[in-house]
């Protein structure tokens, strides 16, 4: 049974693991990189960029869940996670998912979903101190 201090975190993680494994694969999708003839665009810096976000925070985030979560939950959890990324990413518009929307969203959310996870990491170590 899954002791109920672990399911918010637990959550988190899930969520914060679907959106860097989603964010990964539409980063595959852009690679190998392909540039217009006479024209300059940020594609391969926002491209790697994101990735760069997504990585940094994807590891930050696992760091502070594996502070409450069980690994046998975590693995369970996050697996189940990156098993249901291609499919759900399959469920989302081609236009989003092959454009620059995609990276700039699962990034975000990798980063939101971290910042959660941290924030939650102080605030029970920190015993809600003021």
């Amino acid at each position: 049974m899954l002791p109920s201090r672990e399911i918010v975190p637990l959550a988190l993680f899930v969520a914060l693991v679907l959106v860097a494994a989603l964010h990964g694969l539409a980063a595959s999708g852009h690679l190998p990189l392909r540039r217009d003839r006479g024209h300059a665009d940020a594609g391969p810096a926002l491209l790697f960029g994101s990735t760069m976000v997504a990585a940094v925070a994807a590891i930050l985030g696992i760091v502070a869940a594996l502070r409450f979560i069980s690994w046998p939950s975590a693995i369970i959890g996050g697996g189940a996670a990156v098993l249901a990324a291609p499919l759900l990413l399959r469920a989302l518009p081609e236009r989003f998912v092959n454009g620059r929307g995609a990276l700039i969203s699962f990034a975000a959310a990798t980063a939101v979903f971290t910042a959660l996870l941290v924030w939650l990491a102080i605030g029970i170590r920190c015993g809600g101190c003021n």
